[in-house]
């Protein structure tokens, strides 16, 4: 049987360094159930060290999380990573990690605090999460779908690490599975605003930094359960499974 999920797949925790320190697990998953999600994605900066503490905070809960990470590629473009697995999740990790040069600068770029699921700290990531790895944007893609992840690329409507900001395009071949709006543009605005991704579908996501932030934009998505697969299945119309609504 086929339901509504509401579903909002970029949130950030404390690792990234842009992100407010009380981003704890707990306070997620609480604000996301607060606000009547049914499904988030952990998308921290090129790591998902994180996304297994949202997972065991949510473990009595109704609320799926996907663990996954926002990466980004040596042309500066913002790709989301969603997938089932923290096993997948940490795959492209290592990838990520053996192609992201620099060390971080707390002072400069803030903290990368590493966290279990009571928010006490497990240490700092010393990695330049802030940075851009040294993948092309088509490698990042392909890494993902070689995992079976989602690909999404991410607020596709902001100049700053938009694709279409940093490439001044989408390229034809890029195996991308929807674009991701920010929650300051609607859908029916977007398709005005580029009629030649028509093909696509939209998502729409919080990018949340900050817990008031979680669920200021989602997507709603008929599926038969929360997991990527399905996901995939509505964000290209298939099998009854479809976008319900992208506007949140």
């Amino acid at each position: 049987m086929l339901r509504t999920f509401k579903a909002d797949l970029h949130i950030h925790t404390c690792l990234s360094p842009c992100a407010d320190l009380n981003m704890s697990p707990r306070a997620i998953v609480n604000r996301a159930t607060e606000r009547g999600l049914d499904v988030i994605g952990i998308s921290d900066h090129n790591s998902s060290e994180n996304a297994p503490a949202v997972m065991k905070a949510a473990c009595n809960t109704a609320l799926r999380v996907l663990p996954g990470m926002e990466v980004t590629s040596r042309e500066e473009v913002h790709i989301l990573a969603v997938f089932d697995t923290v096993d997948k999740a940490l795959r492209l990790q290592e990838i990520v990690y053996e192609h992201l040069p620099g060390e971080n600068d707390a002072e400069s770029f803030g903290l990368q605090v590493v966290v279990n699921e009571d928010h006490d700290v497990l240490g700092f990531n010393r990695r330049l999460l802030a940075g851009a790895t040294e993948l092309a944007v088509e490698q990042v893609v392909e890494h993902i779908c070689g995992l079976e992840g989602l690909a999404i690329a991410a607020h596709v409507d902001r100049e700053a690490f938009g694709i279409i900001g940093q490439l001044g395009f989408i390229p034809a071949e890029l195996r991308l599975d929807a674009l991701e709006l920010s929650a300051n543009l609607s859908p029916a605005e977007a398709r005005r605003r580029f009629p030649q991704y028509a093909g696509f579908a939209f998502v729409r996501s919080s990018d949340a930094h900050f817990v008031t932030d979680i669920g200021k934009a989602w997507t709603s998505l008929l599926l038969s359960e929360p997991t990527t697969r399905e996901i995939r299945k509505a964000l290209h119309g298939e099998d009854g499974r479809r976008v319900v609504a992208e506007d949140g």
